[in-house]
């Protein structure tokens, strides 16, 4: 009898251990089935953030936000996504969604205020970059900050947050060219010159400061076109841009002939100057 009782006995224990076993396997593929979703959902996320087309990412991002929303990974990728989507109102609600989640950096912040400057709503953007603790010190914070300064006209503030950021990045071209336009608005033609030259120089394919270099040269009176990297096309649109700038200042004449060299120069036939030639020669 005690015999039969010892034989039950270790079969239970024998059912038992199979049956944590088998329950520990179950669990341990789980996880690994876990794992890989983690690994797979992090690689979709960064394709549909820099290869997919920004409104299939928007979709992308809105379903699986429906699925877990208090995932903050993703509730970023849908952020982001429609920032690139160009759909600012959209995405301002959106990183501010992101910025209540667990989780939640000043990175995300900044981000925030980014997008509420996208869309417009400029006090709610100051009041969030000055909600950032002033030990967050990185190259977006005070480009944001200076644009913001900007806006308000304390230009003091900006010239120094514009300073502080062009010293926080290895590609300084683009908020080169914002502070330069910043003191071309201000009417300090000479420092916005010299802002402009140096973005050129950092990125000799920004026409945007090419063009700005020209207005500010323009606003001087200087009509000839400054020594920097152009084509051909560029060429002619920066004269172009030189000669409205010299009629604009009453030098007509002058106006004329640089359009003139405008129309030659171009590679293909060039409508805007040419419309503007007729209309003065009118």
């Amino acid at each position: 009898m005690r015999h039969t009782s010892r034989l039950s006995a270790l079969f239970v224990g024998a059912v038992m251990l199979a049956g944590c076993a088998e329950q520990n396997a179950e669990e341990t593929v789980e996880r690994a089935f876990q794992d890989v979703n983690v690994i797979d959902d992090a690689n979709l996320n960064d394709v549909m953030l820099t290869v997919g087309d920004p409104n299939e990412a928007v979709t992308y991002f809105k379903r699986v936000t429906a699925e877990q929303p208090k995932n903050i990974e993703f509730q970023r990728g849908l952020a982001q996504s429609l920032i690139r989507a160009k759909r600012y109102d959209e995405g301002a609600a959106a990183w501010g969604k992101t910025t209540s989640l667990a989780g939640a950096t000043n990175d995300d912040r900044v981000e925030h205020a980014d997008a509420l400057i996208r869309s417009g709503d400029w006090a709610r953007a100051e009041k969030t970059l000055t909600a950032i603790p002033p030990t967050h010190e990185t190259f977006k914070r005070y480009r944001l900050e200076a644009i913001v300064a900007d806006s308000k006209k304390q230009w003091k503030k900006a010239d120094s947050f514009y300073e502080i950021a062009v010293g926080l990045t290895t590609k300084p071209a683009p908020v080169l060219n914002n502070w330069g336009y910043s003191k071309l608005t201000r009417g300090d033609f000479k420092d916005a010159e010299r802002l402009f030259t140096s973005a050129v120089t950092q990125d000799s394919g920004l026409f945007t400061a090419k063009n700005n270099l020209v207005l500010a040269r323009g606003a001087q009176g200087n009509y000839n076109l400054p020594v920097v990297p152009m084509d051909q096309t560029e060429r002619a649109q920066l004269l172009h841009t030189i000669a409205l700038s010299a009629i604009k200042q009453g030098d007509v004449e002058t106006g004329k002939g640089l359009l003139r060299e405008a129309i030659e120069t171009h590679p293909q036939h060039f409508e805007a100057a040419s419309r503007a030639l007729a209309a003065l020669e009118a």
